[in-house]
């Protein structure tokens, strides 16, 4: 039961929940000048932040029934906002992307937007607007763990995201990568040393403004990492590697803290596109890259790592 302090703040809270929507105009049938109601406008806005998307993830992300999703992008594809197209991985499903029509109804969604929250965070002082980002950021994850339950409602864990090299990374993340890919895919000495030796060249190269490197440290010990190589594609492309998380930490968000870090830094080095190659079968990675707008553009086999396996490259191009 909740104490009686906090229902003073429940009732805050929805009370400002309530004049949020009414604000946003979400008590409108459609959106700003847009003709579309607001799970459409939401559709677009998703499909769009990841270049290609399923109906089913859509409707994972938007948090919609199949036959409410399936209603909408039918009218999506008729306006003329939306197109499908076969899905090379599974032949059951579509892949669905804006239209030059779609895109551009998405770019007055995205004006539209942030000419609201402009105008509002013109009245907020510099801290007052940190406060709302961090406040909503944190109150949207917690109701989406309330809704979910599972592993998305445990607490977060207490984890530092490091830029730079910290002492043992090459080893903990050569040993991640030997750990978690003998069992799916029998990979064993010879892939962990290719890990461990490409590492070390990295490491060297760490302090070129084009690398960079994320650790996630859980009481002083590695526990996952991601690096952005700008130097061994060429050609002003980036390349992500070396993304491994220890399995006490996966499920718990950790993951996505060191992509959003490493896209960033991509964003900033205003590279051509980023690629990044990983194995068929590691859905839930996927589903992660995937949600920071990477798509898929090659599958193929090869033996590089010790054995054949199918290996995928995926590729994240900047809007």
């Amino acid at each position: 039961m909740d104490r009686p302090e906090n229902q003073s703040q429940i009732e805050k809270v929805r009370d400002a929940s309530r004049r949020l929507v009414r604000e946003l105009g979400f008590m409108k049938p459609t959106v700003g000048a847009t003709g579309l109601p607001i799970s459409a406008v939401h559709a677009l806005i998703e499909i769009g932040a990841r270049g290609t998307l399923t109906a089913a993830a859509l409707g994972e992300v938007l948090n919609l029934e199949k036959s409410s999703v399936s209603r909408m992008l039918r009218k999506l594809v008729e306006q003329g906002e939306v197109e499908e197209r076969e899905n090379p991985d599974d032949a059951r499903s579509k892949l669905l992307s804006l239209t030059p029509g779609g895109a551009k109804m998405l770019g007055r969604i995205d004006s539209f937007g942030r000419s609201q929250v402009s105008g509002a965070f013109g009245r907020l002082s510099a801290g007052k607007r940190d406060l709302v980002v961090g406040g909503l950021e944190a109150y949207a994850h917690a109701l989406r763990a309330a809704r979910l339950g599972g592993e998305d409602a445990r607490p977060a864990p207490q984890v530092e995201i490091v830029a730079g090299y910290v002492p043992g990374v090459i080893g903990r993340v050569a040993e991640m990568h030997g750990r978690y890919y003998v069992k799916p895919y029998g990979l064993g000495r010879f892939f962990e040393a290719k890990v461990a030796a490409g590492m070390a060249e990295f490491s060297a190269r760490l302090d070129r403004p084009v690398n960079g490197l994320w650790v996630a440290v859980q009481d002083g010990r590695v526990m996952g990492s991601v690096a952005i190589d700008g130097e061994d594609l060429g050609d002003g492309v980036g390349h992500l590697r070396w993304f491994v998380m220890d399995e006490a930490l996966r499920g718990l968000g950790v993951g996505k803290l060191l992509l959003a870090e490493a896209v960033a830094f991509c964003d900033r080095q205003n590279f051509r596109h980023v690629d990044l190659w990983t194995l068929r079968g590691l859905d839930a990675a996927r589903r992660l890259y995937e949600d920071f707008g990477f798509t898929l553009v090659e599958e193929f086999s090869g033996d590089q790592w010790g054995m054949q396996v199918t290996e995928q490259r995926f590729r994240r191009v900047p809007r």
